[in-house]
């Protein structure tokens, strides 16, 4: 990993910090934020219930919802990947870090669209956040550019945890990396290294999943941007 992805992993991290303590300094922004991560949870899950019971696809959606974005607080991994932002090359391979690099980018991507949109919603006077009350807020906020660039990432993190499963021996080697991590005060980081190799691997192949992911996406964040009215409040009750 080169150095200035080390810095970037470090600005990145450091300005989610600021960022959260600067929501949980105003409740209601605070709550709001949690509110606007749960309404996407569940409209992400509603989209792909369909494979939620897929043996190969289902857990896949479950560490999309779980591991990669979640309505919860990831202070602690976060606090992880800053503490370490400088070494991690050293404690693990080259390829795991760039993995590491791209968890950062999209997870402080992702917290500042959030807060973004949480404000608007707070701004406008909704009593409650709703289809219309979302739709009005990803408007308020734009970024089109933004939001294809968070699919982008996440969808390029998704093929580099996929590429780790040809990898010979990694897998052993992030099992041997469990007593050094925890030692460290990497557990949260191992813990998501470790469950995003075994999802994927379990997927056989992960083109069909991230494409169908890709082409769903893509679809939803034109029409919230773009769609007429209504057919953009579909999109958001599906």
């Amino acid at each position: 990993m080169r150095a200035s992805h080390s810095a970037s992993i470090r600005t990145a991290l450091q300005g989610v910090a600021a960022l959260r303590q600067q929501w949980l300094a105003d409740p209601a922004w605070a709550q709001a934020v949690m509110q606007i991560k749960r309404f996407q949870c569940q409209r992400f899950a509603r989209s792909y219930a369909h494979i939620s019971a897929d043996p190969r696809q289902g857990p896949a959606l479950a560490f999309f919802l779980n591991d990669l974005y979640a309505a919860k607080d990831f202070s602690d991994r976060d606090a992880q990947f800053c503490r370490i932002a400088g070494a991690i090359e050293k404690l693990f391979p080259a390829d795991v870090a760039q993995t590491a690099w791209a968890l950062a980018d999209v997870h402080a991507l992702s917290e500042r669209l959030d807060a973004a949109m949480a404000r608007a919603w707070l701004d406008a006077g909704s009593p409650e956040l709703g289809a219309e009350s979302y739709l009005q807020a990803w408007r308020e906020v734009g970024e089109e550019a933004s939001r294809q660039r968070q699919l982008q990432t996440v969808l390029h993190l998704g093929r580099q945890l996929d590429a780790h499963t040809r990898t010979r021996g990694l897998r052993t080697l992030l099992k041997m990396m469990r007593g050094p991590a925890s030692a460290a005060g990497l557990s949260d980081l191992q813990g998501f290294l470790e469950n995003g190799f075994d999802t994927f691997k379990g997927l056989q192949g992960a083109d069909a999943f991230l494409g169908m992911i890709e082409r769903n996406e893509g679809v939803f964040i034109t029409q919230c941007f773009h769609a007429p009215w209504s057919q953009a409040l579909e999109a958001l009750k599906v």
